[in-house]
């Protein structure tokens, strides 16, 4: 099992967990959402729970919690920036089909 960051998704990560001052990484989650039914939750965490998987890559620790790993597997994010529109992106192996607006999808 793994979980990927590009080196621009590290590289924003970093930047954003260095102007906060604190966290030991980025907490990766699904939750119910939206109309295909799931959607990513992503957040910096300051601990690690004794149940979590971490994964580091490109000097970043990526934290997730068991129910989530089931969905997340394999998955890389990755930082783009399109015309004026900038965000992470998700490349999830897992994934059978998403809402047309993009905040959501299925497994």
């Amino acid at each position: 099992m793994a979980i990927t960051l590009t080196e621009n998704a590290a590289d924003r990560v970093q930047s954003f967990l260095k102007n906060r001052g604190k966290g030991v990484g980025l907490r990766l989650g699904v939750k119910t959402h939206g109309c295909s039914g799931m959607a990513y939750v992503m957040e910096f965490a300051d601990e690690v729970d004794e149940h979590d998987s971490v994964f580091e890559s490109h000097g970043v620790k990526l934290i997730v919690d068991p129910k989530s790993l089931v969905y997340l597997d394999g998955t890389e994010m990755d930082f783009t920036k399109e015309g004026l529109n900038e965000g992470f992106k998700f490349s999830n192996p897992n994934e059978t089909g998403s809402c047309g607006c993009g905040e959501s999808f299925t497994v």
